[in-house]
């Protein structure tokens, strides 16, 4: 066979392409250490600093800040400035690096990675064997880092927006209704919505016994009482309180079987209940989904939310770029009629389900 012509332009770019991911990984640890360090916070709002000022706020040796800095600045995750020799986080910059309240705050998100290399050997296990990797067999840091990612941005969004774009469930909140929140995680989800509606009954429901631990706990910290309430138990075996509302946030596509947990809403759903669903953004076609935050969710699909549906038998295995009509087949062949989009954002489609 003739060997294939090299087109050095195009082998040039794409190696610098393969070299800028290797890069932002780089960087992806030094986001972590800045957050846990405390260097980001120690510069958010003081305008210019040199490294021996961020180090001494900071209560680390300075020699070790200067080369985090000079990361930061060759990354663009800080501005230098040559002619004082210091460094500076822009407002911009600390709205994603500083300030944990922000629905922007992402160094939390890099534990999920983090954890996607120390649990290695169990995906390339299941690769060679089609078994799959139930979500309590990772490193710890993958819970941890999935709730933080999207605690902010539920926080954000979701009573202000996504619970209003829903017909008549403010209302029916306000008056009193008990709502399922299944594969709640550690709860911040679960959380929100009951300080938000104080006379609604309020049970997050989860699988994994460490994150109903977890979301107690935040429960409590919340200062919630007998208004909400956390058990392990899965999509398919709950208790039946005739739900008002059942949401799924950000995880029927990690179920082995989306369908029955579909068709189990539909059983202890109230008459005139609703199913809010959200899930990751995606469209309906592979070539719609190549982008940044597809190739983010198609490799943590790749070994978390596949590996946990096939460790649950797989009947379907959805992904996390399952796209609408997918999940609007999930639900009609659940035995519901009603379906639509009732919001979106560039991380998540909102979708609102009735009989």
């Amino acid at each position: 066979m003739d060997a294939a012509v090299i087109d050095q332009t195009k082998l040039e770019s794409f190696v610098m392409r393969a070299v800028g991911d290797l890069s932002s990984a780089y960087g992806g640890v030094m986001v972590s250490l800045g957050n846990k360090l405390g260097l980001y916070k120690a510069m958010a709002g003081v305008g210019p600093i040199s490294a021996e000022e961020l180090a001494s706020r900071a209560g680390c040796a300075a020699r070790y800040v200067r080369e985090w800095l000079n990361a930061q600045a060759a990354g663009g995750y800080v501005d230098f400035h040559a002619v004082s020799d210091t460094y500076e986080l822009s407002p911009e910059q600390a709205l994603v690096l500083a300030d944990e309240d922000s629905p922007l705050f992402i160094p939390h998100a890099w534990q999920v990675p983090a954890s996607m290399w120390f649990d290695e050997e169990k995906t390339l296990e299941a690769f060679r064997t089609g078994q799959g990797v139930a979500w309590g067999e990772h490193d710890a840091r993958l819970q941890c880092g999935v709730a933080a990612f999207y605690r902010n941005g539920y926080r954000a969004s979701l009573v202000p927006q996504w619970l209003p774009a829903l017909d008549g469930i403010v209302e029916q909140l306000e008056e009193g209704i008990a709502v399922a929140d299944v594969g709640c995680g550690h709860g911040h989800s679960t959380v929100l919505m009951a300080k938000a509606f104080p006379r609604s009954r309020f049970h997050g429901f989860d699988a994994h016994p460490a994150s109903i631990d977890e979301a107690r706990r935040n429960a409590a910290r919340a200062g919630l009482g007998a208004g909400v309430s956390f058990e392990v138990a899965r999509a398919v075996d709950y208790p039946d309180e005739h739900y008002g509302l059942i949401c799924f946030f950000d995880c029927l596509h990690d179920m082995g079987d989306p369908v029955a947990a579909a068709r189990y809403a539909a059983r202890v759903l109230a008459p005139d209940g609703t199913v809010m669903l959200v899930e990751p953004f995606a469209h309906d076609r592979v070539e719609q989904n190549l982008s940044p935050v597809g190739r983010m969710y198609y490799a943590a699909s790749t070994t978390i939310c596949c590996a946990h549906a096939i460790s649950e038998g797989g009947e379907l295995v959805l992904g996390a770029q399952a796209g609408e009509a997918q999940l609007a087949k999930v639900f009609r062949d659940a035995g519901f009629s009603r379906f639509r989009r009732a919001a979106e954002t560039p991380f998540n489609l909102i979708l609102e389900v009735r009989r």
